[in-house]
């Protein structure tokens, strides 16, 4: 048995995988965000281990035939940590904005993209890191060591402070081509290599369970491997890890994934370029930051019983919208604009507009932003053969059926796809403990179901993303103003 854990944004969510690769059973413990002030979100890193321990809890009949684990977890969160390796505050989160003037600074210190092969945005670590050392200067001085979350687990796991290569790559500290600490940027944001956890490929054992916790879980003193960003770990999970597979994740975030077995860069538009978590692999990566998010948002503001309700009953009356388009940039958006300040929009509304036709705008709004990832990854050259789509929302078909008909493209729904990410981190375990070859492990999954796009409502859904285009052009001078 592996155990795969992924630490999300929303939750913390732990599976149990067989030899043969199959998920056996799984538990996920809620995690809340805090948003201190404009643009800012947070969370306190012994959340996440809190959650872990319930998570691991739950599956203790499973736990003494574990033989190995892997860690998967949202990216570019900065868990600062004193002498002492306690938190000296709340992580940064991926999706906080506040430090978009560091990036500016940044870019005009460095040439972030020919170093990094990306350019600064404020999801990533090192910016986060300048805006520290600028407004909470005490804390920079006392930070001994920098984490990313999924890496706090593991120090409190093994004791070990070490990352892998694809979590590694969204801090802008990597040197992406070579898969080593960049000194350069490093010295940018006044940091040393000395701050940083040791790098290794996902696979790869970084340490064993302390004593206290195996006894306080069941198990044996089992490897952990270094694991991977959500992201590529979701892809592991996916069997995406050659040219031409590729994800599509419905989590929090909306990202859209192509392996590659070069490193080819290409900043422009958004993209990232970063190391997959499997060795001499890369990836690009279109990323747009509140997909599933915004349901959750619009679930709550109009008292739906959940995001499953609202969509049950946006298809229940056939809701779509004639009128009502959403710009889904709650938490300021990425690809392929790289605007914290971009907010988000319902346009159209009238005194007849009701819960189902919010629902379907705040859909249709994050198919047409995922379209948007889509062009950019496609001008990129990306290899975009197959879309697999994984992550919580992989288990709306309604709504898969609305992205298709955006990108007009079949999307792929696996077995297992709603967990992808602690899935992926499973089978790095079982790369690393096993001596298995990455082509036995990382297969693809069965397929569920596929989905193809309706070439019937594709004049109406282009008509209708060229006005979701033009509505963010038109908006866009206006998003700066009163942000603190």
């Amino acid at each position: 048995m592996y155990l795969g854990i992924d630490i999300g944004t929303s939750s913390v969510k732990t599976i149990v995988m067989n030899e043969r690769g199959e998920v056996v059973s799984e538990a996920s413990s809620s995690l809340s965000v805090s948003r201190p002030s404009q643009l800012m979100s947070e969370q306190r890193p012994d959340s996440w281990w809190d959650a872990v321990n319930e998570t691991v809890g739950a599956l203790f009949e499973y736990t003494p035939e574990v033989q190995g684990i892997g860690l998967s977890g949202q990216m570019h969160g900065a868990v600062l940590l004193d002498q002492a390796e306690k938190p000296l505050r709340p992580a940064i989160l991926w999706n906080d904005g506040r430090s978009s003037k560091e990036c500016r600074e940044l870019e005009a210190a460095i040439d972030v993209a020919q170093c990094t092969g990306n350019h600064a945005m404020p999801g990533f670590t090192a910016p986060k890191l300048l805006w520290v050392r600028k407004h909470e200067p005490d804390l920079f001085e006392a930070t001994k060591t920098i984490l990313l979350p999924k890496d706090y687990v593991r120090l409190k796991m093994t004791g070990e402070s070490a990352t892998d290569m694809s979590d590694a790559s969204g801090t802008l500290w990597l040197n992406v081509a070579k898969r080593s600490w960049h000194s350069d940027m490093l010295d940018s944001c006044e940091l040393t290599v000395d701050q940083m956890p040791a790098l290794f490929e996902g696979s790869d054992v970084t340490g064993v369970l302390t004593s206290e916790i195996a006894a306080s879980w069941g198990m044996k003193r089992v490897p952990v491997v270094g694991g991977a960003g959500d992201q590529a770990a979701g892809a592991v999970g996916a069997g995406a890890v050659t040219p031409g597979i590729c994800t599509l994740s419905l989590g929090t975030s909306g990202v859209m994934f192509a392996p590659d077995f070069g490193y080819q860069p290409n900043p422009s538009g958004g993209i990232h370029t970063f190391c997959h978590a499997l060795p001499n692999t890369w990836h690009e990566m279109a990323v747009m930051l509140s997909a599933a998010g915004s349901l959750t948002w619009v679930s709550q503001i109009t008292k739906s019983d959940s995001e499953a309700t609202l969509i049950n009953d946006i298809e229940a009356r056939q809701a779509s919208s004639d009128s009502v388009i959403f710009l889904p940039y709650l938490s300021g958006e990425r690809t392929p604009h790289n605007n914290p300040l971009a907010k988000g929009v319902f346009s159209g509304l009238t005194a007849d507009t009701d819960r189902a036709e919010l629902g379907y705008a705040v859909l249709e709004g994050v198919a047409f932003a995922l379209r948007d990832c889509y062009t950019e990854l496609e001008k990129a050259g990306a290899n975009v053969e197959q879309i697999n789509v994984i992550g919580g929302g992989s288990q709306s078909h309604y709504w898969g059926q609305l992205i298709a008909d955006a990108l007009q493209r079949p999307l792929i729904y696996r077995q297992d796809a709603a967990v992808g990410p602690a899935l992926g981190a499973a089978r790095l375990a079982q790369l690393g403990t096993e001596g298995a070859t990455i082509s036995d492990v990382c297969r693809e999954a069965p397929i569920d179901f596929m989905v193809q796009p309706r070439p019937e409502r594709s004049d109406k859904l282009e008509s209708r993303y060229l006005e979701f285009r033009a509505l963010y052009a038109d908006l866009k001078p206006h998003f700066g103003r009163n942000t603190g």
